[in-house]
């Protein structure tokens, strides 16, 4: 990791007035001081909390774009605090790329069930910051997509995060973590239209975002766990499309 010359305090620090402004959660101080110092580095603006507790009051008082999370932390570990981000009306659009120590698969997957939007080794810096980068751009891109979109029985609200189900005469609502949420917008704007997996993180997550194809596969499983089954079919061997007929 590239090194810190100097020790930083909670204050916020902006380097230029127009930079996005990313939320570091971690409970070591060097850690902190080291993310601090490079996010920067790389023209970003940065705020800090040393638990998941004052990460949530810090960021409901005032809102970032981004969100850097630990996941082994007193009170509440990086995974619980994520989903907190998640149900909180006000924060669960923030993209979240959660930072850990901890190998495996397993906990890859956890973190993308939780809501992460990525989850990367802590001692990578330079792909920390590629991808909290590509994150951010993703925010830029998606806030000149169309704001609503109408099929099938549903109504899809790019403005509120919000899925409205029209049934029986209800307008039923279902939320989704930000990223289910985007991938879900992005297959029903073209009903019928196979997309491979390398795709669909091309154009969901960006090309320089560092997810598997198996993400991919967990966002669809959680999607389908809210909506039904019938609404995204599993193509074999290809990929997924959003059902052309009901």
């Amino acid at each position: 990791m590239a090194a810190c010359p100097r020790k930083h305090s909670n204050r916020v620090i902006v380097p230029t007035k127009d930079a996005s402004v990313v939320l570091l959660v971690d409970d070591e101080q060097d850690i902190l001081d080291l993310l601090t110092y490079n996010f920067q580095m790389a023209g970003l603006t940065t705020q800090s909390a040393g638990d998941g507790r004052s990460a949530l009051e810090r960021a409901r008082r005032e809102p970032p774009d981004l969100v850097v999370l630990d996941i082994m932390m007193p009170f509440m570990d990086g995974y619980d605090v994520c989903r907190a981000f998640r149900s909180d009306t006000q924060l669960r659009h923030i993209p979240v790329l959660m930072l850990t120590a901890l190998p495996g698969d397993e906990n890859h997957i956890k973190g993308l069930d939780a809501g992460a939007d990525s989850y990367l080794p802590k001692t990578k810096i330079g792909v920390v910051i590629s991808q909290a980068k590509a994150l951010l751009r993703g925010v830029r891109r998606r806030e000149h997509s169309p704001a609503r979109l109408q099929v099938h029985d549903l109504e899809i609200d790019r403005d509120r995060y919000v899925v409205y189900r029209h049934a029986k005469g209800e307008r039923v609502a279902l939320r989704f973590p930000r990223k289910e949420f985007d991938l879900l917008h992005f297959l029903a704007s073209s009903p019928g239209l196979v997309f491979t997996r390398p795709e669909l993180l091309d154009r969901v997550w960006g090309t320089d975002v560092h997810v598997v194809d198996r993400t991919v596969d967990v966002h669809i499983r959680k999607i389908r766990e809210k909506l039904g089954k019938k609404y995204i079919d599993t193509v074999k061997g290809v990929g997924y499309r959003f059902a052309e007929k009901m």
